[in-house]
């Protein structure tokens, strides 16, 4: 496995990754597909984006991480995202991921990285309690385009040496 900077070139196979983990439900709160051209705007070469890593071996794309900036949040925070294959994960891409991700928030003086994730996805509020994330803040109402309620949690992650 390998962790490399995304390039515009790999939108094509990421949102194809983020448009099954979409379909599949649960571990997202995107709701709508997004196209390569959304996938690099929002998460390669877009003016807010700060770093977008994936990781690969010679079966593909196991899954991709992007923090960017968000204007909801102070000024020195970044806002991360994860999208692994349903199919590869607990392989050590993830973690890998977030080392490559906080190597750059390092580096361009990220004092701390937010994670927002819907309250129903266990595997994904393990992922980030597991990297270090700790719940700061907590959206009983949320709710999907479906009318369901299923929260949101916001876990933080400070940054050390910033």
């Amino acid at each position: 496995m390998i962790i490399r900077p995304a390039t515009p070139h790999d939108a094509g196979v990421m949102s194809e990754l983020q448009n099954r983990i979409i379909h599949i439900g649960g571990t997202t709160a995107h709701e709508v597909e997004h196209d390569a051209a959304y996938v690099d705007a929002h998460y390669i070469s877009g003016p807010g984006v700060i770093c977008c890593h994936l990781a690969e071996d010679d079966s593909g794309l196991i899954g991709f991480q992007s923090m960017g900036q968000n204007e909801a949040l102070p000024e020195n925070w970044g806002d991360i995202g994860s999208y692994v294959n349903p199919d590869r994960q607990r392989t050590g891409a993830g973690a890998a991921l977030f080392a490559a991700t906080l190597a750059v928030a390092r580096q361009k003086r990220v004092a701390v990285i937010n994670a927002t994730i819907r309250a129903d996805n266990v595997p994904g509020l393990g992922y980030y309690s597991r990297r270090g994330f700790v719940d700061y803040a907590f959206e009983p109402e949320y709710q999907l385009k479906d009318g369901r309620r299923v929260g949101r949690i916001s876990k933080r992650f400070e940054v050390s040496g910033v």
